[in-house]
Formats: C-alpha cells, structure tokens, sequence
C-alpha cells in the first residue's frame, strides 16, 4: 500500500539525479534502511548521497563513518558536487568518525576499553541518535571489531547478538528516526548478516553487472515497505566525479 509522499523523508535533489522519484519519493519515518554490497559497489558514495539529499531537504543527520575523517569526508564530497561544509556549519550534519583501532574511538580514554565495549559505546553515544536520520557507513566493520560480538560468533550465538543490537533499533526507529546501515555482506556469517536482512523495512543490494565488456553499478530493490509512488525493481546508476549519484536506467540488463 502506498502512503502520501509528504510522510516521506525526502531525498531531495530531483533536478539532478531522479534517485528520489525511482526510490518512490523518499524514505518512510521510523524504517531500517540496510544497504548490502561487495567492496567498491558503491555502498560510501550512495550513504553520501542520501546524507546530502536528506539534509538539502530540512533533516538532521548523523553521519558515522568507520573509513573518513571529516577532512576526508568533505573532500570526498566535494568531489562529488554535494556540498556539506555548511550542513555541518549549520549542524544539519553531524559527521562521526570511528577509527575501530583507535583509542579515541567514540570519545573513550583506555584503547582496550575502546574496543571491549564498542557497540555498547555506540549504542550509549547519546547525541548520535538525535537527529532525523542515522547512517552507519559500514556497520558490518564495527560488528567484527567488537571483541563480545566476535566471541558470540565463535560460540555459534551471534543470532543474539544481532537481536539484542535489532532490539535497541527498534525503540530508535519507534520515535519517526530512520537508521540507515551500509554492509558488506562478504565480510559477515549469515547468520549475522540474517536477522538485519529479516527486519529491515527498506533493503537495497548494490550489484556490479557486467555487460559486454563493460562493468556497471545497479540498485537492486530487494524490500520497500511503507513506499510511496511505486519502486523499481532494479535501478542503474553511476557514479561520477563532479556529478555524483546519476541514475542511467532502471534496469542494465
């Protein structure tokens, strides 16, 4: 069933890219958006363009990446044409970097300490869930550096893990926040992987296709709940320096 595209959080940016009209108008308040795709399909740049479009359109986001710096953020964005510099000056952006070795990994004073307890520290890093939207870019690096989560997995339990972790979404999302989790999927058991797949209300593969001789990028729609006008199956798209996000077709096949 569709719902009004005024309930949606937009995506904005529709002179540019059409990724908001092929997504069906924006993302519904209070859903799981999971994001899946092999290194280098795409998963950094298409968190980016979310971020970017959700703040042109009047959200507040999070931004929580485990691979920029915020010097390396904006730079990589402004090799995109998203410009970001007054989001975060305006804190429409709240850029987050998790360097996973680090023993400056969200604020924390012992390096061990850090890393024993770090989704824990996530979950308790109360300014980040203040805003509209939440995006963890990539969520499965901050699974496999968590030393309670990787000994679930060696007792076969990280089933558990992931819903205690579901659980705490949950009451995120009850409040109209969206939380947005980009994963490569190579990286993770399924058993892992499962139950974020099972709960997410919007799933979005990124594939790499290849086509002749040519490699090419594609959205495949693998659940959108709460949609708007209607989705696609499948959505081409490149990404380009000085452009960004530009969506080719609806399919590459």
């Amino acid at each position: 069933m569709s719902i009004a595209t005024t309930d949606l959080y937009s995506l904005g940016l529709d002179e540019r890219d059409r990724l908001n009209k092929e997504l069906g108008g924006g993302i519904p308040p209070g859903s799981i958006v999971l994001v899946e795709g092999d290194y280098g399909a795409g998963k950094s740049a298409m968190s980016q363009r979310f971020s970017y479009g959700l703040c042109e359109t009047g959200q507040t986001v999070t931004m929580l990446s485990t691979e920029l710096t915020v010097g390396s953020f904006l730079d990589q964005m402004h090799s995109l044409d998203y410009g970001m510099v007054e989001h975060i000056l305006d804190e429409n952006l709240l850029f987050l970097h998790a360097d996973i070795g680090d023993s400056n990994t969200f604020q924390g004073d012992d390096e061990e300490s850090d890393r024993m307890d770090l989704l824990k520290r996530l979950m308790d890093a109360e300014v980040m869930w203040e805003t509209d939207v939440i995006i963890i870019d990539t969520f499965d690096a901050i699974l496999r550096n968590d030393p309670k989560f990787e000994a679930l997995v060696r007792q076969n339990e990280e089933r558990q893990a992931a819903l205690e972790i579901i659980s705490f979404f949950r009451d995120v999302i009850a409040e109209g926040k969206v939380i947005m989790l980009t994963v490569d999927p190579s990286t993770l058991d399924e058993d892992a992987i499962g139950p974020f797949r099972a709960i997410a209300d919007v799933f979005l593969e990124l594939e790499m296709v290849e086509v002749g001789n040519d490699v090419r990028r594609q959205i495949s729609v693998k659940r959108f709940a709460g949609m708007g006008e209607q989705v696609g199956d499948t959505i081409g798209y490149s990404v380009r320096s000085g452009t960004g996000i530009v969506i080719e077709s609806r399919s590459v096949a």
